[in-house]
């Protein structure tokens, strides 16, 4: 009897042993799904979040490459110029003659201020250098020796020197161009120009992006973060210590290297990296993430430029998607509770009441029906609300960039004519250059005199085109503001002034007698206008009589630009896809047919309308009507 009663009670504890082991473990597993979840989660958006930081930097480091590279380009032609001068000639022919030293000097003095440049100096074949702009300073460079440095050798050698390195006179960092001076194709001496970039970094630090410039070797000689400045990226090898102790590049600079704490490579030259930073000396050190974007300059000097993003923006959106992946999961586990608590009650209450299993049965398997829909519900809803919200950050990103590519095609078209704008003036500059050599050498100066005074003229005329394109080409801000029409007109037109004049088109221009104002955005605008003389001139290319009218009226509340063509109208296919992107009438290759499409969306934003008609005795008329300014909006 005892024997009888003992085995059915272990095996029920065996069982039910079995079983708890049996939940345990796939609890287990379920917690690490969990876990794996949501580390998938972070990982996935932080590698999103920093391959966009990548991008912007990319981007960003590609407008400070132009502008060093314009900074430099300069003053590149300089020190060849210094040859040109016959008492520079004469000094390195007689260099103790003290009249001829005395004259350069003042020279050399002069061109220094006039292009702004740190200092001007000439050196013999020794490297001595016999007279310099800053000869009037305690620290000057006259009788100091730079036969040691790279960029004297490389012009000794018959090659355009280049340097950056710091003085050892004034300790001064700069840029360096050196170029020899000849005379029957024997070479008398160097001429060198200094040239301070530091100027560069103000304007670097004055913004809010942390950039930075390395030489070859890795030493960071420009930067926007004084800490990081005349650092190296890696610790350098004693042939480098070595070649720039002999070279005094850096001169009395200690050059430690940059204390990473880890290093990881993305590809395409950016690293994800890690620094140990110390605000003050009484506080202990942090730990600082950063993605560190690399572009190498394609100029022989082998510099890199660096852009540091902070990556705590792309952590925090990777834990706050790590965290609503949590939520997610926790609020399905409360749900897979409940129904499970709720399923074994109802069982409970079917086992009691027989007579009501039936019943019982149809309103579990509603229940569960219904919360199945919900649950399906949810997740859709979060996922639409989700991608709803990428998408309307994808639509503002891509529109943006449209509105700046077909700011870009208008001055593709453009450049045909812009480019025969400036090649005229840049031959009348070569002819008259040489004009003024040939005027000084027979001592006319008075002649020599007037046909500098027009080089400059010159010169003033192609820096106005220039830099007309340079402000349209521009990104601008969505931000309006109270606009003058007449000025964005006047804008617009200058752009296309050449076109009109080589097509032999007649422009008319009728303004009220007061400046208009209204709520735009002024490079928008001229982008918009840009495109519509671009179209009205298209249109008049086989037309008889070429004519363009610009007239600007206003009402109460509106602005109303009129620019009207006398080409051959707009007919009824073309006028019902109009604005319609991708739609043009021009043949293949000539446009996009997405002008107007911008166009027309640029107006919208402005709150404004733009619309287009037929004109009475021919032709078509695009009109702009935008919102007026008041007077309290003019004067903000």
């Amino acid at each position: 009897m005892n024997s009888s009663t003992t085995k059915p009670s272990l095996s029920w504890r065996q069982r039910l042993s079995q079983r708890s082991g049996r939940e345990t473990l796939a609890w287990g597993v379920v917690l690490a799904a969990c876990l794996a979840t949501v580390w998938l989660v972070y990982f996935w958006t932080e590698r999103i979040a920093i391959g966009k930081l990548q991008a912007s930097g990319a981007q960003r480091l590609e407008v400070y490459v132009s502008s060093l590279e314009n900074a430099l380009e300069k003053y590149d032609f300089l020190p060849k110029t210094l040859e040109l001068n016959r008492d520079v000639i004469r000094l390195l022919q007689h260099p103790e003659d003290p009249v001829l030293v005395d004259t350069v000097n003042h020279y050399l003095e002069q061109m220094n201020a006039q292009a702004k440049s740190s200092t001007i100096f000439i050196s013999n074949l020794d490297g001595n250098t016999r007279a310099a702009s800053n000869w009037q300073q305690p620290d000057s460079f006259i009788g100091d020796n730079i036969s040691f440095r790279p960029y004297a050798q490389d012009a000794l050698r018959g090659t355009p020197g280049r340097f950056y390195g710091v003085g050892t006179t004034r300790l001064e960092p700069g840029y360096f161009f050196a170029h020899g001076i000849y005379q029957n194709g024997h070479m008398l001496g160097l001429a060198t120009v200094k040239v301070n970039l530091e100027t560069l970094e103000k304007r670097w630090v004055q913004g809010a992006d942390k950039v930075m410039l390395a030489d070859e070797h890795g030493v960071i000689f420009l930067s926007s973060m004084a800490d990081w400045k005349y650092k190296t990226l890696a610790p350098l090898s004693p042939a480098i210590v070595e070649e720039l102790n002999r070279t005094r590049q850096y001169y009395s600079k200690q050059l430690a290297a940059i204390p990473f704490v880890s290093d990881r490579q993305l590809g395409n030259g950016a690293r994800v990296i890690s620094v140990r930073e110390q605000e003050h000396a009484d506080t202990p050190p942090k730990i600082s993430s950063s993605v560190m974007t690399q572009i190498k300059l394609k100029s022989p000097q082998g510099w890199t430029f660096i852009y540091l993003s902070d990556l705590a923006q792309a952590k925090a959106s990777a834990r706050a998607a790590a965290a609503f992946s949590c939520v997610l999961l926790g609020f399905f586990m409360l749900l897979f509770f409940y129904l499970r608590q709720r399923r074994a009650a109802v069982a409970q209450k079917l086992r009691a009441r027989e007579d009501l299993q039936h019943a019982y049965d149809n309103l579990e398997a509603m229940v569960e029906e219904r919360t199945s829909e919900l649950n399906a519900m949810t997740q859709s809803l979060s996922q639409e609300i989700e991608v709803r919200s990428k998408a309307e950050q994808k639509l503002h990103i891509t529109q943006n960039e449209l509105f700046q590519a077909g700011k870009m095609a208008v001055l593709g078209q453009m450049s045909a004519s812009i480019t025969h704008e400036l090649n005229q003036p840049l031959t009348a500059l070569r002819t008259m250059s040489d004009n003024a050599v040939i005027l000084l050498e027979r001592g006319r100066l008075d002649d020599a005199r007037r046909n500098l005074a027009k080089i400059s003229q010159i010169a003033a005329r192609m820096g106005t085109i220039t830099g007309q394109l340079k402000i349209f080409a521009r990104k601008s801000t969505t931000s309006l503001t109270s606009v003058s029409i007449p000025t964005a007109i006047s804008n617009a037109l200058f752009l296309v002034e050449r076109r009109l004049q080589v097509e032999n088109v007649r422009f008319t221009l009728q303004l009220p007698p007061e400046d208009i104002f209204a709520m735009c955005e002024s490079n928008r605008l001229e982008q918009v206008l840009v495109n519509l003389y671009a179209n009205a001139l298209d249109a008049m290319n086989g037309s008889d009589v070429r004519s363009l009218r610009v007239s600007v009226e206003c009402t109460p509340e509106h602005v109303l630009i009129h620019v009207a063509d006398t080409g051959p109208g707009l007919s009824t296919e073309v006028y019902e896809h109009l604005f319609e992107p991708f739609f043009t009438t021009k043949p293949q290759g000539l446009g996009l047919g997405l002008g107007l499409a911008i166009s027309e969306q640029i107006t919208r934003q402005f709150g404004g309308v733009l619309r287009a008609e037929n004109a009475p005795g021919g032709g078509a008329i695009f009109t702009i009507e935008l919102q007026i300014a008041t007077q309290e909006e003019k004067h903000v």
